[in-house]
């Protein structure tokens, strides 16, 4: 190993140089490499994603929903799941591309072995970002389905959500890469969660309307990437196709392209390293 891993250096040195990640098709070999590791645990995968976005559906949207009534003209339940199947996404993307990806790259040693083949370190991170989105798109899948099961999906606008789903997962997992290449330890994660993820999930137009918070936190919240997500999501469960949605859709894309290109950065000064 040590001794193929030698002439790669001049290599991912040369790389680290360049501003725009270099991709081929051999990124979704690192997609596939994930999907077939997941399918030997993907129940208990499942379980944990979908168990605590569900619990606070029956939780809150039953319970406290009852006591709420409506907001915005809905039923509480009906306004809080749009924004469930965004954040169950958001979760699953980056638990992938924190925990799961600082394990393959440090414990596992996976990229080092992957670096042995033709695969670029680049696309060792576009395939890690496209898998963590897929397991985005897979929870919101889920958790949508449970929705129309509970009568709670009423436009079939709403389908789109799972697109939206899946660019929810790709804008977080570069995200999360992010703070990958920078963490020493799984215990920096928990800054990450509690500073970043906690704050979006509860500040970001799930619970209550955004409108509702001063208008410095509204400024805050509008420069939340799952503010986006979970106002173009509501809208799709509403039926209500407009620009907004367009509007809410572009920022997702651009910041995911400028996480992606941070992140590929990141990983390449870690790995050289």
């Amino acid at each position: 190993m040590r001794e193929r891993a030698g002439p790669r250096q001049p290599v991912m040195a040369r790389r680290s140089s360049r501003l725009l990640p270099d991709l081929t098709w051999r990124a979704v070999t690192v997609w596939y490499r994930d999907a077939r590791v997941w399918t030997t645990f993907y129940k208990a995968s499942v379980i944990g994603n979908l168990g605590e976005p569900l619990l606070y559906l029956l939780a809150m949207g039953w319970g406290l929903g009852r006591m709420v009534g409506t907001v915005d003209g809905v039923p509480y339940i009906q306004f809080l799941a749009p924004g469930l199947v965004c954040s169950t996404a958001m979760y699953a993307a980056t638990f992938e591309c924190t925990f799961g990806a600082f394990t393959r790259m440090t414990r596992q040693h996976t990229y080092n072995a992957i670096l042995a083949t033709p695969v670029s370190l680049d696309e060792i991170v576009a395939g890690e970002i496209l898998w963590g989105a897929t397991k985005g798109f897979l929870s919101g899948a889920a958790m949508l389905l449970v929705m129309a099961l509970f009568g709670l999906v009423t436009s079939l606008w709403a389908l789109l959500a799972l697109a939206l789903s899946f660019l929810i997962g790709l804008l977080f997992s570069a995200l999360s890469m992010i703070v990958t290449a920078k963490s020493p330890s799984y215990d920096f994660f928990s800054y990450y969660f509690t500073l970043a993820i906690a704050p979006m999930f509860l500040f970001s137009g799930i619970f209550f309307p955004v409108g509702n918070l001063p208008q410095w936190a509204q400024t805050v919240a509008w420069f939340l990437p799952l503010t986006h997500g979970v106002s173009a999501s509501r809208d799709l469960f509403a039926g209500e196709v407009g620009w907004r949605i367009a509007s809410d859709t572009l920022w997702l894309v651009v910041f995911f392209l400028a996480s992606f290109i941070v992140a590929v950065r990141e990983i390449r000064k870690r790995m050289v390293l």
